[in-house]
This record gives structure tokens, sequence and C-alpha cells, in this order.
């Protein structure tokens, strides 16, 4: 049986919520294409990045940018294609991998993806938390607790819509990359010397397990996830001249992000070679020593502020898109919708916990090798990721003419390999040393379980969709039209009208008489929500609920005055488990409902009632919006 997204939006809150047809003049057309790929960016350039460029520079001085650079290249092309997937066929990966994989295989992807996403989270807490040290001196422990209030933040910038999220994540990448230069400009490094890095060169075993480590933290999955829903954000031109278009601006776009970040590594490798490098100081391979030795070094004590605040900035924006992949997973894979706060807050007490559990135990001395683990988990995850997206954008069955070419696919499939073996080889040294050290049977019966799993599912990932005999066709550009015989058109009997007994009522029945006229039967629902409903329910007979049903009353009794048939019920507590019971118990034909039944903090406690009122409803429900 084929498993479809139908009625599931990537980010069904902003799902083309950024018009691009409308008709504007010069760049300000261009720009509305603008801004997903600066979402992405941020997580090349998140705190786990940071120790490897930091090790990589202290260690080899300039030797290893070139490493950046190409490590840059690949993150573009897998970027690009995961754009073209969402803009293409309109599905985000989680979506075409749940319409692709067996039910079993789909269960697997969204858990490792999830861990994935945790572990980024763990690393960006983390981040956050050493910044907000450094610039302060508050403990570390502090630093994670205070990382759970962003989860409000991030519920902030949803409710302003995707555009002012994209400005404020192009806001903190540019504080990322003025402290950096500033830092450049204050260090001073030989250009000359700099521009020799870009040699390819691999000076001994160190520096390649280095370069393994700066390559392997690179391309993240949960950006993958990420970028094929955020480029339906935007409303587009559904012809082949219309996406042809978006995805050369798609392309435009996250070649400058995905630059930008890679001047940021640069920066910070280039920063660690001029200081410590060139000093003699080739041991330092972690943040906070990197903040320690900045002001004695360099004689400013404004290079190691800018440090600390280009790290909180670093952490705090790739949290956010972290919880946007949650999103989306979660959806796509299971399509199971919660109350973003909801989401957010689960997210983020899956990394706070082993980061304080880590801090309690061990201290803060160790708490680089938390960062180095988060890593190391993201990196198994990636084949998981890439192997699916190649598959689905060189499907000439659902992309059509926009198929990725034969030379594109070998390019992907090369760097795939790179990736997948650079990963692996960095977890079997992780592995050997432990067997190396370990003496329990347990534990290494265990990991090698755990190898074999992974591997055979790589395989699957690999090989399924090649076997498999019932690929879905539903993205064709252009469909053969049906002729149209006769439309059947709905009558609807008895249409019902949840009202929160607000300056809106009116536009709802409105709208609801329009539906049906005066042969259709109404009924209206009122949820009554004091805090004696909430206890005691239906037995509830205070002043709220005496008032409602007054104005209930007044509303029935006006309608029939007007030749309507209508009947009004009071429901009690939950709103959306009253809403879809009483509607349910009418045998309604159709529910209207306003687009926001509360404001400012209720509607963070009671959540998005709309969704997920017209999730549990079969029938049409008319979404107004107030």
């Amino acid at each position: 049986m084929k498993r479809t997204t139908e009625g599931y939006s990537s980010l069904s809150e902003v799902h083309q919520s950024v018009d691009t047809t409308k008709q504007r003049k010069g760049w300000r057309r261009i720009l509305s294409f603008f801004g997903p790929a600066y979402l992405i960016s941020v997580g090349y350039m998140d705190p786990g990045n940071w120790a490897t460029d930091i090790a990589g520079g202290s260690k080899f001085g300039y030797e290893l940018i070139w490493v950046l650079l190409m490590s840059n290249m690949m993150a573009l092309l897998l970027q690009s294609l995961s754009a073209r997937l969402g803009i293409v066929r309109g599905r985000d990966l989680a979506q075409a991998n749940r319409e692709t994989y067996p039910k079993a295989v789909n269960l697997a992807f969204y858990g490792l993806a999830e861990i994935a996403i945790a572990a980024t989270d763990l690393a960006e807490i983390l981040g956050m938390a050493i910044g907000i040290q450094l610039l302060t001196g508050l403990p570390l422990i502090w630093g994670v607790a205070l990382t759970i209030a962003d989860t409000f933040l991030f519920l902030l910038l949803q409710r302003l819509g995707i555009r002012k999220m994209e400005a404020f994540i192009m806001g903190l990448v540019g504080i990322i990359g003025l402290s950096f230069l500033v830092e450049i400009l204050i260090a001073k490094p030989n250009m000359g010397e700099v521009m020799v890095g870009f040699i390819p060169s691999i000076p001994s075993e160190e520096a390649l397990y280095i370069a393994i480590g700066i390559i392997g933290a690179t391309v993240m999955p949960h950006n993958l996830y990420l970028h094929s829903a955020l480029v339906q954000t935007r409303k587009i031109k559904r012809d082949v001249a219309g996406i042809k278009k978006v995805l050369k601006l798609n392309f435009i776009d996250s070649a400058i992000a995905l630059n930008l970040a890679f001047f940021v590594n640069a920066f910070i490798l280039i920063l660690a070679a001029t200081v410590f490098y060139k000093t003699g100081r080739t041991d330092v391979a972690e943040i906070k020593q990197a903040h320690e030795l900045l002001a004695p070094m360099l004689g400013s004590n404004l290079a190691p502020a800018l440090f600390a605040i280009a790290l909180i900035a670093a952490g705090q924006s790739s949290t956010i898109t972290g919880t946007l992949a949650g999103q989306i997973v979660m959806e796509g894979y299971l399509h199971l919708r919660i109350t973003p706060w909801v989401r957010r807050l689960l997210t983020r007490l899956i990394a706070v916990i082993p980061a304080l559990l880590m801090i309690l135990i061990n201290g803060e001395e160790n708490i680089d090798s938390l960062l180095v683990l988060s890593q190391v988990v993201l990196s198994l995850q990636l084949g998981f990721a890439i192997i699916p997206l190649i598959h689905f954008t060189s499907d000439k069955k659902t992309m059509g003419v926009f198929a990725i070419k034969p030379f594109i696919i070998f390019l992907a499939s090369l760097i795939t390999l790179i990736l997948v073996y650079l990963n692996i080889r960095m977890v079997y040294e992780q592995t050997r040393r432990f067997f190396e050290t370990s003496d329990s049977m347990f534990w290494e019966i265990m990991i090698i379980a755990g190898g074999l799993m992974y591997i055979s599912l790589l395989l699957v990932a690999l090989i399924y969709p090649w076997m498999s005999k019932s690929r879905k066709e539903d993205a064709k550009l252009h469909p053969e039209a049906e002729k149209i015989q006769e439309i059947p058109i709905p009558i609807y009997r008895k249409i019902a009208i949840a009202l929160d007994f607000s300056k809106n009522d009116l536009k709802l029945i409105g709208h609801a008489l329009g539906q049906g006229g005066k042969e259709s039967n109404y009924v209206i629902i009122h949820i009554v929500e004091s805090p004696a409903a909430r206890v005691i329910g239906h037995a509830t007979d205070d002043l709220e609920s005496r008032k409602d049903q007054e104005r209930m009353d007044e509303y029935i009794s006006e309608l029939k005055t007007q030749g309507y048939h209508a009947q009004g019920i009071l429901g009690f507590n939950g709103r959306v488990k009253e809403i879809v019971r009483i509607v349910k118990e009418n045998k309604a034909d159709m529910l209207v409902i306003g687009s926001h039944g509360h404001t400012g903090l209720k509607d963070v406690v009671y959540g998005q009632t709309v969704e997920s009122v017209r999730h549990e409803l079969k029938i049409p429900v008319l979404v107004v919006n107030m």
C-alpha cells in the first residue's frame, strides 16, 4: 500500500507564505527568493565545527584551509539537491522517504534523524553555554540551564513568520562574520602564507585525522531535511520556466550563504594558525583554551569578547534551525503534529539532560569530549540522508525534466562515498581505541551488533528504491488533464460553527450561512474555559458558563427570527476534544472555525486548535482568517 503525504505540507504554518509570483521590480523580486539558504548556512558554522577548525589551525597552520574549501563545495552540491527535491516535487526529504521505503525502514530513519537532531542541539547548547560563561563568568551548568529559555524566542519568531525568522538568522550570521573579521584584522595574518594553504596537502597522519573531522562535521543530515522544506515556503509558478528560474536563484542563494559559512570557518582556522601555530602553541584544541589565550597573545581584550559573542550567536542561530528540522522529520515520517512550543521544549530537554549530567559527573574540564561525541553521532546519520536524496533527485519518473544529469549523479555519489567512508573511519578509530582499553564483553558485542545493523540499513537505503516496483508517480509537471463531465456539487445539510464569543463571531456565522443558506441546520459551538469547567466539566454552573449560555441563546434566537434552523451547544474543558466530540455527535457535514481561537499567552498554552481539530475530522473544515 502506498503511503502519501496528502494534506501534510512541510512546515504548514509558513508553507507558500512568501508569494514570489507577485509583480515586483528589480532586486525586490529576486530577494523574495533569498532566505532559506541562510538558515541552512548556520549549521556549517555551529559550535560543533569550531573545535576542528581551532585544532587544525593551531597544529598545522594554514595547511588545511583547502579541506574547508573542498567541504564547502561538497555541501553546496548536496544542499542544491535537497532544495531541488523540495522545489520540483513539493516534498521534503522525510515525506519522500515515507512514500518510498517500508514502514520499518522509515521508523529506523526517523529514529536516527531524531538522534541526529538531538546531537546537533547538544552541540548548540554547549556552545551557547560556553559562550555565556566566557562572556559573563557564569558557571557552565547555569549557562546550560539558561538555554531552555530560548524555547520562547523560537516561538515568538515562528509567530512573526518565516521572513522575520530569516532576517533574525541573517542578523546572527552577520554578527558571527563581523566578529571574526575584526579578529582577523587584529591578528594580521600573512595573506601570502594563507593562500598557500589552498594547495592540497596532508603533512601527517594527525593532519589526516583532523581533516576527516573537518569534512565529517561539514554536511549535517538535519540540514538536508531542512532545506527541502524551507524552499517550499515560497509560492512559485509551477510551469517549466518558473521552476527553472527558482532552481537557478536558489543555487545563487545557496552559493552566497554557504560561502559566508566557509569564510567564517576559514577565519577561525586562520585566527588559530596566526595566534597559536605561529607562536609555537600547537597544543590548543579546545574552545575555552583558545579564548583564554587570545587576549595575552593579541594584546587586546576585544578579541576574546568578540570570540564569545560569536559563539553565542552561532549556538542560538543553529538551535532554531535544529528545531525546525525536528518538526519536519516528525511530520514527514509520522504524520504527527504537536504544538511548536512543546516540540521545541522536548528537543531542548533531550539535549539539556545529558549535558547537565556530563557536567555534574565529570565537571567542566571534559566538556569538549561531549562536543566530539555529538559530532560522531551526527556523522553516523549522514548516509541515511544523502543516499535517498540522490535516488529521489535522479528519478525521471518523479522529477521529469529536472532529474539530475549523469555527471551530477556521479559527483554526488562520489561525495557520498567519501563522506560515508570518512565518517565510518572516524567511528572505527573511536571504537578501536575503546576495544584496546575495554574489558567488557557485553559492550563489545553490542558495538559489533550495532555496526552490523548500521551497515545493513545503509545497504537497504541504497538498494530498496531500485528494487521497489511501486514507485510513486505523483509529481509529473504536466499530467494529462481529465475532461470535465459533471462536477458533483456537495450540499451541506448540517453546518457546525465554532465561536469564541468575540468580535469575530458574526464573520464566522456569515461564512457558515453562505455555505448552506436557510435550508441547512446550524450547530453553534462554544467551549467554556473557566477554571471550574476544567475541573468538573458539564456540572459547571459558574458565572462564566451562565454568561456563555445567555449569549448562545441570543445567537440562536436571532438566527431563528431570520428564518434559520439553529441550535447551540456548550462544551467544557479541552477545546479540541470538545469541538471534535460535538461535531461528530451531531453528524455535521462541515465545520466553520476561526484561525485564531486564542491570542497571546493562551495560544502558547492551548496550541494550534485549528490544526488539531482539522486532522481529527473527516469532513470539510472551512478555516476563516480572523
